[in-house]
């Protein structure tokens, strides 16, 4: 008998497969069309809002590179872009003002106009291209960029939170602070803030699950953190009306995104209790020794997110942190007398004149809190040679004040100086902050509950 000779096909992959030492993949199947759609959709907008908003910076401004990449979103050409459909379109005026806010008028702007962009690319697309049966190629690396974007998010909030840096640790005057001033994003904040070690394990969680999206085998788990993790985000910002609230709910989305294709899986697993075949892992090269160098290369960016995370967040503890420097005259000090003019001032809290606390945290700066529990807030040059304090009001460069101090004692103090011409004369005395509620500490064995 003849033995079957090999096709030419069969031969060119026969030939590749040996000169390339790579494994001979099967071609993908045709996607249906809804597919195809949905894909071209899904590619443009995400792949524009990584590029558009906070999550460029965060994939490419790290700490050991010696460059910055702007915010794209916030310039040329696509400010105009966002401006003139906010103007002419939605018929507001979004101003573009860094104010902290994650939820600002051109926020909301801006993501309309992404997804007007994705649609309209979509159709132009589609018209374009009606013969390609399907995108698996695109794919592969679309999702190697999602998990990229989202891994180095989560690393950026995990070192955050880490080092206690996105919830500080509680500041002095907001212990003198009336609870029912707080809003809601304030309870969040120093509630957790206080709680530092807790604040730590929520940053290892977002730590590990940005860490696992850049080794292949283990993103889809870090999906499925990432995803839990994002909802929680999410959920805590819509309850304490935390201004994040867009893209947190954008966090969730690139969780699904990267989980998707891995749904059928899960569901044959964890609600079907049946088995399933190992995952296919994508292959970025032509050859095992280029695949091999590609899942390197991921590895490798990934550590040096890591290390980037791990070198800024001390440097940052001891910048504004809990490890920051602290003002020579630390502390809650309680003014126990105060005269203007030589009067004496009653402790009345009816008297918005009269000051009931100074406090001291950094060298820059201190407060005053009055008898109406309001605060005057100053930046401050402390000279601890001359033992003067240097006022000055953050609102107005023009106004300054200094007060000399005398420190008779570790616990009280003395203030005299000429303020917006007045004489004023104040003692103090050191409140002991290791009775306060940030100094609680842990304990097993509680025969009581301490709930105040």
């Amino acid at each position: 008998m003849t033995a079957p000779t090999a096709s030419i096909t069969d031969t060119v992959i026969l030939n590749r497969t040996v000169a390339d030492d790579s494994p001979a993949a099967p071609l993908s199947p045709a996607w249906p069309l809804v597919k195809r759609v949905v894909f071209r959709f899904v590619f443009v907008y995400f792949g524009m809002y990584v590029l558009t908003t906070q999550m460029l910076a965060g994939s490419i401004n790290l700490p050991l590179l010696p460059f910055e990449i702007p915010d794209l979103g916030k310039i040329p050409p696509m400010r105009n872009l966002v401006m003139w459909i906010g103007n002419n379109i939605l018929h507001v005026k979004s101003i573009l003002a860094p104010t902290g806010s994650g939820d600002t008028l051109y926020d909301w702007t801006q993501a309309f106009t992404l997804l007007l962009l994705a649609a309209a690319s979509t159709i132009v697309w589609s018209l374009l291209d009606t013969q390609r049966p399907n995108y698996a190629r695109l794919h592969k690396w679309f999702r190697l960029f999602v998990r990229f974007g989202l891994g180095t998010m989560m690393l950026s909030y995990g070192f955050a939170k880490f080092f206690p840096l996105q919830m500080p640790t509680v500041f002095l005057s907001r212990l003198l602070e009336p609870y029912g001033n707080f809003s809601p994003m304030g309870v969040l904040w120093f509630s957790i803030g206080a709680a530092p070690v807790y604040e730590s394990f929520i940053g290892l969680a977002e730590i590990v699950a940005g860490t696992l999206l850049f080794v292949p085998r283990t993103a889809l788990l870090g999906a499925i953190m990432c995803l839990n993790l994002s909802m929680g985000i999410f959920m805590v910002n819509m309850t304490y009306d935390v201004p994040v609230k867009l893209f947190a709910f954008h966090l969730i989305l690139f969780s699904i995104v990267l989980m998707a294709p891995e749904v059928p899986r899960l569901l044959h697993i964890l609600v079907l209790n049946g088995s399933v075949p190992a995952a296919t892992l994508p292959q970025f090269g032509g050859s095992r020794r280029s695949n091999r160098i590609w899942f390197g290369a991921q590895v490798v960016y990934g550590t040096w997110c890591v290390a980037s995370g791990l070198y800024q967040g001390p440097k940052s503890m001891k910048t504004f942190g809990a490890d920051a420097p602290k003002s020579p005259l630390f502390g809650i000090w309680t003014i126990d007398s105060m005269a203007v003019n030589g009067n004496m001032l009653p402790p009345l809290t009816t008297d918005s004149t009269r000051y009931r606390h100074a406090i001291f945290q950094r060298p820059t700066g201190m407060s005053f809190q009055r008898m109406d529990l309001t605060f005057l807030t100053y930046a401050t040059t402390i000279d601890t040679l001359q033992r003067t304090i240097g006022l000055r009001k953050t609102t107005d460069s023009t106004w300054k004040a200094e007060l000399a101090y005398q420190r008779p004692m570790n616990d009280q103090l003395t203030l005299d100086g000429d303020v917006e011409g007045k004489r004023l004369h104040m003692r103090l005395r050191l409140r002991d902050l290791s009775k306060l509620n940030i100094n609680r500490g842990f304990h097993w064995v509680q025969e009581q509950p301490f709930n105040r």
